[in-house]
């Protein structure tokens, strides 16, 4: 249905407050809605992602810590008091990083070396660094729909025109003295030359309450010839505007695509930042990985050493006489043993490498290279304690996840408003003024528009209501389920999130228990093996029996330098938990560490 009234009537009543509307119009348009801030919730959220994006990325684990943290020689004379019949009289076996080649081929790499050459060059970054570049533009493009546009046409046409043949009409005079008084005629078009000008500038101002202003200024020129000659030139000043008052009505309705664009565009940001801590995440461990393999190495090497050194030691006491012929087999057997874990160890240790090698990706350092890395930083061997409801409560506040999940339950929130708007009916006002002027060139047909002393003005109503509005009822209705569903996950992924942090404490725990309990092993391990090798000089114990014993401290060392890398690891894994790094403050794209 449309209703629309119209005017055409001169009024200089009208004319003289055409100044006055429009800039009122104008004035209360462009300053209330071209801009728009969000408020309220929406608002505090948009701070809440900028406060945490400016939020150091480090966990201070000495602050976390309810207590003094413990050193390892302290956890061990602890251990040592629970322990009344364990015996640490050995000092234990400290392992030390054996340089292997020449200088040339060796670099020590620090795991903040190792964090800086990620956040430069790793690739998984490099592609998460375009992504808010992408999402800025989708923002761009929903404020976009906003801009002011310019418009400007001209139309020039030539017409020659026949004699044309028209209507039978009848005479009504308005004057009784009019000679044409009931007469009866064929109206006949003349053969004429038509030259017409049409030009129109103006703008059309889009508003953020879903109307649309108008303002423009037409001119026309037209030119006859041939029989009555004429030459018109007109000129007018015209304002409209267009606002639905229920559907696509407000400001919340026509900026949700804008707000919804930000959501996301906050939501890539987040995603990104995650991504970094990810990547720098797996860094660390492949670091404490390769400091692994490196203790393996070394250990393995320790032992082919020691039983070569046996072997050596057998056929010398064999050559005197000292020991059967038999202990040099058994001696023989152990180096080869030893041999082909010692090429085990350096087989992984270079799989360690090529694998920080791919995070690292640097220029310097082929997938391939000959250059060995040497972890340089020392692992953190300190015991905590940790208050486990501090933790879980700083892992809900500060994990990336759950403030993403906020950002799309708010993207929701928008959506369903928007949506339950668009189930409004559509109801439109437009009104229009305009002022004309005729004259004999543009100049003065323009001036005579400002006159007012002819105008027209119109104002309309459209209305347009869907019988069964069943199509946007159901895009409400399934906007309603997916929020419902989200909820849901949000709450998931927050019993998640504290399931992680108590595991990730546990695996601290055990994971710090077990260095001490394989100190102490090594310690004990050692001792035996001395024990036996003396027994073996004196005679009373074999070759084998010996070896075993080496191989039991072997494994015991190896289980110690294990069991240091899962505890940082444990480390990296809570701190993670928490949504935060280990061991350093800021992460910044586009400069590395700060």
């Amino acid at each position: 249905m449309r209703f629309k009234i119209s005017n055409t009537t001169s009024s200089m009543a009208i004319d003289n407050s055409l100044s006055g509307y429009v800039t009122a119009c104008a004035l209360v348009f462009l300053s209330g809605c071209t801009a728009y801030f969000d408020t309220g919730p929406k608002a505090d959220l948009s701070q809440k992602v900028v406060r945490r994006m400016q939020n150091d990325e480090g966990l201070p684990l000495p602050e976390l810590s309810k207590t003094p943290p413990k050193t390892m020689e302290t956890a061990i004379t602890e251990a040592k008091t629970r322990q009344q019949p364990l015996k640490l009289e050995a000092p234990p076996v400290i392992l030390e990083k054996t340089k292997t080649g020449s200088g040339d081929e060796n670099k020590q790499l620090s795991i903040a070396e190792a964090r800086s050459m990620a956040l430069e060059n790793n690739l998984d970054l490099k592609i998460a660094l375009i992504e808010p570049s992408i999402a800025a533009t989708y923002v761009s493009e929903e404020e976009a729909k906003f801009d002011d546009l310019i418009f400007a046409n001209a139309k020039y046409a030539n017409k020659s025109t026949p004699l044309l043949d028209g209507d039978v009409v009848s005479f009504k005079p308005v004057d009784k003295n009019s000679p044409l008084k009931n007469e009866r005629a064929k109206l006949n078009m003349l053969p004429q030359d038509t030259e017409q000008l049409d030009i129109e500038a103006g703008i059309i101002i889009p508003l953020r309450t879903g109307g649309k202003i108008t303002l423009s200024s037409p001119l026309n020129n037209k030119e006859t010839s041939r029989y009555v000659p004429s030459d018109q030139y007109l000129g007018a000043l015209r304002f409209s505007m267009s606002q639905p008052l229920l559907r696509d009505a407000g400001i919340a309705t026509n900026v949700a695509g804008i707000r919804i664009a930000r959501y996301e565009q906050d939501i890539t940001d987040l995603k990104t930042r995650l991504q970094s801590i990810r990547v720098l995440a797996a860094i660390d461990k492949a670091y404490w990985a390769l400091y692994a393999a490196w203790g393996e190495l070394d250990i393995r090497r320790q032992q082919y050493e020691i039983a070569s050194q046996n072997l050596a030691m057998v056929r010398r006491r064999v050559a005197e006489g000292l020991t059967a012929a038999i202990e040099t087999n058994r001696a023989e057997i152990g180096v080869a043993e030893r041999m082909e874990t010692l090429i085990v160890a350096k087989t992984k240790l270079k799989l360690s490498q090529r694998k920080l090698l791919q995070f690292l990706n640097d220029s310097r350092y082929d997938l391939d290279t000959a250059t060995l890395l040497v972890p340089a930083t020392p692992p953190t061997l300190l015991s905590f304690d940790f208050d486990r409801n501090e933790l879980a409560k700083k892992a809900l506040e500060g994990r990336l996840e759950l403030l993403e999940m906020e950002l799309k339950l708010a993207a929701d929130s928008t959506k369903i408003d928007y949506l339950e708007n668009q189930t409004l009916p559509m109801f439109m006002l437009d009104y229009s003024y305009g002022s004309q002027g005729r004259n004999d060139d543009f100049g003065n047909a323009y001036s005579d528009a400002f006159g007012g002393q002819y105008d027209d003005w119109s104002i309309g109503l459209k209305v347009e209501i869907p019988l069964t509005n069943e199509l946007r009822k159901s895009r409400l209705n399934r906007a309603v389920q997916q929020r419902l569903q989200r909820l849901t996950t949000r709450d998931l992924k927050e019993l998640t999130v504290r399931r992680e942090i108590y595991d990730a404490l546990d695996q601290v725990d055990q994971n710090w228990q077990r260095i001490i309990a394989n100190r102490q092993n090594v310690v004990l391990a050692g001792s035996n093996y001395d024990a036996e090798l003396k027994q073996f000089n004196e005679g009373i114990r074999t070759m084998t029996e010996v070896l075993e014993t080496l191989t039991k401290l072997g494994d015991a060392q190896t289980k110690e330098v294990k069991a240091i890398s899962d505890y940082q690891v444990a480390l990296i894994d809570l701190a993670y938990a928490t949504g935060t790094l280990l061991g350093y403050s800021k992460v910044d794209m586009g400069q590395g560490l700060q």
